[in-house]
């Protein structure tokens, strides 16, 4: 199932992340990518505060930003976006805390989630994506199986020297 994300709503629930930070928009969208790549999951991620000059939509891989213009808010996209969607709605979930776009999501019939649950889901997701490299770590070869690579490989043979 798709997400639609609120962004800065999500932000400060994520454990390292602050919406005082600079980049605060671009280390979500990073977070959101892994995520996206570790459970094949597609996400739509929308911010308020479009910067100058930027455009309103990027493409991340799996993750679509969306950056609201003046005058306009990351509700009021969620809001078109579900509408949008129509009928198909009902296959996405939408992650805020904020009970005005839950209660969008609800009338679009898709599953809301808030964001401190989805913070849970997406920190699980990356503390499986910090373990793998652990977990593959190479295990040292015994003398007996050395001594197979070099015979194999034409190495030098016991005696040789």
């Amino acid at each position: 199932m798709p997400y639609l994300i609120d962004g800065h709503n999500l932000i400060p629930k994520i454990p390292g992340l602050s919406l005082e930070m600079a980049d605060d928009e671009m280390q979500l969208v990073q977070m959101l990518q892994e995520f996206c790549r570790r459970q094949r999951k597609q996400v739509e991620v929308y911010f308020d505060n479009a910067p100058p000059g930027q455009p309103r939509a990027r493409v991340f891989g799996s993750v679509r930003a969306f950056f609201a213009r003046a005058g306009q808010s990351a509700d009021q996209l969620i809001a078109a976006r579900l509408k949008r969607l129509g009928r198909e709605a009902r296959n996405w979930s939408v992650v805020s805390s904020d009970h005005y776009v839950q209660d969008l999501a609800h009338a679009a019939r898709a599953q809301a989630l808030t964001s401190e649950a989805f913070a849970a889901v997406l920190r699980q997701a990356l503390q499986g994506a910090q373990a793998a490299p652990e977990t593959r770590a190479e295990t040292p070869l015994s003398p007996q199986e050395v001594e197979e690579w070099l015979k194999l490989f034409g190495g030098e043979e016991e005696g040789e020297q």
